[in-house]
């Protein structure tokens, strides 16, 4: 059975890493190599033995500075790991008992797997899912309007398609990653059941309205990237994901006043009955 090297990004992440790493230690599919990588200085080995959590499958990086950032730590993984599967587990997020073994089982089909959503408060409280529903073969147009959120539940095969992450982009990085992967992907495999935790942290990127103008400059410039053909995708997958961003687009710079009338409202949730209209 082939290992799934696990990639986790830590900054400032005590709060939130026991938890994490114990939604790992709890897969059923027990081949993987969890990399925790420090952006802060942190001595995480130390930190999770003291928490009873350490794992002879750990492997611990750090990024070579502080607060270089995700995309640079997560890069400094990928360029150690040996392994051919990856996988990205964000600091505060967590894994459903079965990720793995339904993403490894879907991969020797396709080089790109994704998963649908259980969207969380920081107390693990149930707020919504997304993607969930049937599981299903998406193109690269395709992807967005099921997985409206997040990108980072990501799996995939590195001997059919890998990338790095783009340190110069502040949002929305993990979206620009997938579509790397694309390139050599023409489709990937979404798993409907929800398997990935996403944790909505207090003001985070994409719950709160302050950091509304770096979503709206990530958007725009994926969108100038994808119609220029920097992912050589097709161009009815241009057309797709084109439309999606435009509309999200619309939705970013209507999202403060909504969420002053509607203090708490996810952005989920105000993006998706704009999607709906968009495909009428």
């Amino acid at each position: 059975m082939e290992a799934v090297a696990i990639i986790t990004p830590a900054f400032r992440a005590e709060q939130t890493l026991v938890e994490t790493v114990r939604s790992v230690l709890a897969q059923t599919y027990p081949h993987w190599e969890h990399w925790i990588i420090a952006d802060d200085g942190g001595d995480y080995e130390r930190f999770l033995a003291t928490h009873g959590v350490a794992d002879p499958r750990q492997r611990f990086l750090e990024s070579g500075g502080i607060g270089r950032g995700a995309s640079t730590t997560r890069n400094v993984a990928l360029d150690r790991i040996g392994v051919p599967l990856a996988a990205i587990l964000d600091a505060d997020d967590r894994l459903k008992p079965l990720k793995l073994e339904r993403a490894v089982a879907a991969l020797e089909t396709h080089g790109v797997v994704t998963t649908a959503l259980d969207v969380m408060t920081m107390q693990f409280e149930h707020l919504r899912y997304v993607g969930e529903g049937e599981d299903r073969v998406l193109t690269p147009g395709e992807h967005k309007w099921v997985s409206l959120s997040m990108d980072s539940m990501v799996v995939w095969d590195r001997r059919r398609g890998d990338g790095r992450y783009d340190p110069t982009m502040s949002n929305m990085t993990d979206l620009e990653f997938l579509l790397q992967l694309y390139r050599t992907n023409p489709t990937s495999f979404h798993i409907g059941e929800p398997l990935h935790d996403y944790i909505k942290r207090d003001g985070s990127m994409s719950n709160g309205k302050d950091v509304a103008a770096g979503m709206i400059a990530s958007k725009q410039e994926i969108l100038r990237r994808l119609e220029a053909g920097q992912y050589g995708v097709a161009e009815s997958d241009v057309r797709g994901l084109s439309s999606f961003l435009k509309t999200s687009l619309e939705a970013e710079t209507a999202y403060g006043a909504a969420l002053a009338a509607r203090p708490g409202l996810l952005f989920e949730d105000h993006l998706e009955p704009r999607l709906a209209a968009a495909r009428r």
